[in-house]
């Protein structure tokens, strides 16, 4: 992938190089011919020049959005996931009203999880919550081999239904190996992922088969994916920036590599996001990844530096800004793009969007975005075109 020129002359090591120690076991996938008929964001996630930024959100497909609000009235999380029409339509819901160049599949990491043997549920102001955490190697037992057509065939019927209907491409996922290992043994969300770091420091060897079973899950899930239709896809490792880079570096990063060396031969855009990573940014490249998500804690430009020339760079607008005023809300967008640079640049947010967050307000970022990257001619027509909020 060729990134913007906006890269640092500090020497990094190139994607795929054998040369570090954090370099990755294998090259970013191999990319079929490149074309200008391919969509525009998987054309943006190769490193291409495009005639404009692409834009969707984490989480577009969700809390914001009252009609999505409305299915909930009638279902719970799970329920939605796991009924293929309920899933295909929210997963369309944020394309349809937002206008953005992506669908991601509606679901949740912890979902294989629960196909696998998990006793498991979202609970509402939680999440998901374990009922027999896995703190032994008698409770690993527990968590059995994830088969995507047998255990949640749902999941690939949902992508096949939503593409079916999408005109851009849909983005699959997959839950990143600390943040499920973080579930499974605190048994919900934590702060402070204390038990999960005693076991990751105290015993090693449980540690890494859990990581390595856990890393099994997510590719027959991505594989699966994939396979149905799915055209990019996003491991997320959202709390892996509880960590420090060596202990990462230790614990976290073989499993994030066996993820991304079994699905180099998909030939789609791999993206690995995490929260507070900023520090872990160039092994998260390292783990064999084509694409980074960026929190908003670190700059475009400086993570550019971080991660060199060859990874593209997604994100970073912070969520709670999308609660400002316009005109401040409209600064920190422009900023973030001329940070980004405009090739190697996918606008998304620094994580998910806010459930307070209107959808007027996304729908005006995405057009912000599209009249401030727009290789063609702007006019006050277009200025004037953006809804007001």
């Amino acid at each position: 992938m060729v990134s913007s020129g906006l890269m640092s002359s500090v020497p990094t090591v190139p994607h795929g190089s054998a040369a570090g120690p954090d370099a990755p076991v294998c090259a970013a996938s191999e990319r079929a011919p490149a074309s200008n008929d391919d969509p525009l964001l998987l054309r943006a996630y190769r490193g291409e020049p495009v005639e404009r930024v692409p834009v969707w959100f984490m989480r577009q497909a969700g809390r914001s959005l009252p009609e999505y609000r409305a299915v909930r009235e009638h279902a719970g999380l799970f329920e939605i996931c796991r009924t293929p029409e309920l899933a295909a339509e929210v997963t369309l819901q944020p394309v349809r009203r937002l206008g953005v160049d992506a669908a991601i599949l509606f679901s949740d990491i912890t979902l294989p999880l629960a196909a696998a043997g998990i006793d498991l549920e979202i609970v509402p102001g939680v999440g998901p919550v374990i009922a027999e955490p896995i703190r032994s190697t008698a409770d690993l037992r527990r968590l059995r081999p994830f088969h995507p057509d047998e255990d949640a065939p749902y999941v690939a019927e949902t992508v096949r239904l939503a593409v079916a209907e999408l005109d851009v491409p849909l983005i699959g996922f997959a839950g990143g190996p600390f943040t499920l290992a973080s579930y499974l043994i605190e048994g919900g969300p934590s702060k402070t992922h204390a038990r999960t770091r005693k076991m990751m420091y105290g015993e090693p060897l449980l540690w890494r088969r859990l990581l390595e079973e856990l890393a099994d899950i997510a590719i027959a899930s991505l594989r699966s994916q994939v396979t149905a239709g799915a055209e990019a896809v996003q491991i997320f490792d959202s709390w892996a920036g509880a960590l420090d880079p060596d202990s990462y570096r230790d614990f976290v990063l073989p499993a994030s590599r066996r993820i991304f060396s079994a699905t180099a031969d998909l030939n789609v855009p791999r993206i690995h996001f995490g929260v507070c990573t900023g520090e872990l940014l160039p092994l998260l490249a390292a783990a064999g990844a084509d694409v980074v998500g960026v929190d908003w804690r670190v700059p475009l430009d400086a993570a550019r530096t971080r991660l060199g020339e060859e990874i593209t760079v997604q994100g970073n607008l912070d969520p709670a800004l999308c609660l400002a005023p316009w005109e401040i809300l409209a600064e920190h967008v422009r900023a973030v793009l001329d940070r980004g640079g405009g090739t190697g640049h996918v606008f998304n947010l620094g994580h998910g969007v806010l459930p307070e967050t209107s959808p007027d307000v996304l729908r005006r970022i995405v057009e912000h975005v599209r009249e401030h990257t727009d290789a063609g001619p702007r006019t006050e027509d277009a200025e004037r075109s953006v809804p007001r909020v």
